[in-house]
């Protein structure tokens, strides 16, 4: 046998021998097809008039297999805006455990000792958790609030604009309130012109009052009612008090608020304190809600306060104790979980509120391949918003038979997505993602034309 062709037949058989060894599961198996197998849905993509003029990039899977059923730009970079929330969700389903971790504490003497962990449900108004709560209510003593090195207030590439709106609260250790001031309008009665206002939490009723006449411009959204200085909790109402209306304005954190804010709740005066446990002091957690009741409202209503702390709680479970990091949880899940996927996946933060997010469609496609397989999928489908059913979906995709839409929304200014889950009438469950970046098309429209095309994948399949 000649040298040449000996060394070619070995070269051969080593790749082949690497290959097997290193065969990836069907999450990851499935490459583009080589030739097009769904020619009516590149069709439908080209004659899209709303569709053209911007980056559209669409993957379609079967879930139960992982084969590519169809691929548009899959290995280009887009925007994903609130489609980063699944990978926040990855991450929770990695770190944390069946319950939220509420509070480290440990007693000394007659004081007890605690910090944050970067629960948000303190008293939070939509997903509210009394453990922590009743925890410290009841504890004997002296309570001791110790500090912990935390994230920043807000995360990388976020619009500094957005600090007066409902979806942009600041991150910290010891949330409380959800960090958000809501406002209450009753309608008038009685014969009175104007109704009342109430403010949750109370203690924000008086930096309340009318706005300056610099504030009431026409520019604001009709949906916009209370104003917030920039740097400090001073709340100017911009809509009449002539109909009942309800509006969130995140407030200014510190440690100084917190600290009175829970006092004031608790009816008990609390005492600051460094954290300096002692070899003797048993630290333990306090456990909290189920952490389904967090990954609900996070991914049907896209929550990105929660997302955000919910990377602050995992971070407790990586690296040491002495700081919640947003930064440190998201190198050790790309590092630990995700280096197999098609694609490295750029990740600021956990809402998806940054524009520095970056993931291609085939990379977001292998993650929902990859949920499918590792969570059962009546769990999975539940957490998601369904079509015509609940979340930011519940106007969308209706069917008298039912949900056949489970997705992710992700929405920024140009840029509309979904990615999740379609059943189609044959019954089959496809993965599928479909990222509209940069379009000056209305957001609705855009809307539209992918729930017309989607129809069209759930009809023929």
């Amino acid at each position: 046998m000649r040298p040449l062709y000996f060394l070619l037949l070995l070269t051969l058989g080593a790749t082949q021998l690497t290959a097997c060894a290193q065969a990836p599961d069907k999450t990851l198996a499935a490459a583009p097809p080589t030739a097009e197998k769904l020619p009516w849905l590149r069709a439908l993509l080209d004659s899209s008039a709303l569709l053209r003029p911007h980056a559209v990039g669409l993957v379609l899977a079967d879930a139960g297999t992982g084969e590519i059923l169809f691929a548009q730009n899959e290995a280009k970079y887009f925007t994903p805006a609130s489609n980063m929330k699944l990978f926040s969700f990855y991450a929770g389903l990695k770190l944390l455990p069946d319950s939220l971790p509420s509070l480290r504490y440990f007693s000394r003497g007659d004081t007890l000792f605690f910090q944050g962990t970067g629960d948000p449900t303190l008293l939070h108004g939509d997903v509210p958790s009394r453990r922590a709560f009743d925890f410290l209510r009841q504890a004997p003593g002296v309570l001791a609030s110790c500090d912990i090195a935390c994230s920043p207030p807000y995360g990388p590439g976020w619009p500094w604009d957005d600090f007066g709106y409902y979806f942009q609260p600041e991150r910290g250790a010891l949330p409380i309130y959800g960090h958000t001031v809501r406002f209450y309008a009753t309608a008038p009665a009685g014969g009175k012109a104007l109704g009342r206002l109430r403010v949750l939490p109370r203690g924000f009723a008086p930096l309340a009052g009318p706005a300056p006449a610099a504030l009431r411009t026409p520019g604001l959204d009709e949906d916009t009612h209370v104003v917030r200085a920039l740097d400090e909790n001073r709340f100017y109402l911009v809509a009449p008090l002539n109909k009942r209306w309800v509006d969130e304005v995140p407030f200014r954190t510190s440690r100084a608020l917190t600290l009175r804010l829970l006092g004031d709740t608790l009816r008990r005066p609390l005492v600051g304190a460094p954290w300096r446990p002692r070899p003797t002091d048993a630290v333990r957690t306090l456990r909290g809600l189920p952490v389904d009741s967090l990954y609900r409202r996070m991914l049907r209503v896209s929550d990105n306060f929660l997302a955000e702390q919910l990377l602050l709680m995992a971070s407790t479970a990586v690296g040491p104790h002495d700081s919640l990091s947003t930064q440190r949880v998201i190198r050790h899940v790309r590092k630990a979980y995700l280096a197999a996927l098609p694609d490295p996946v750029v990740w600021a933060d956990g809402s998806g509120l940054s524009r520095q997010n970056l993931v291609t469609p085939r990379t977001l496609v292998a993650l929902l391949l990859r949920l499918h397989q590792e969570v059962p999928e009546r769990r999975l489908l539940g957490l998601l918003a369904a079509g015509g059913g609940q979340g930011t979906l519940r106007k969308r995709y209706h069917d008298a038979a039912g949900p056949w839409v489970w997705g992710k929304t992700g929405s920024l200014e140009n840029n509309t997505n979904l990615s999740g889950y379609l059943r189609t009438k044959s019954g089959r469950l496809l993965a599928f993602t479909f990222l509209n970046n940069n379009h000056v098309a209305d957001s609705g429209d855009i809307r539209n034309e992918m729930e017309r095309l989607l129809r069209q994948v759930r009809e023929r399949l």
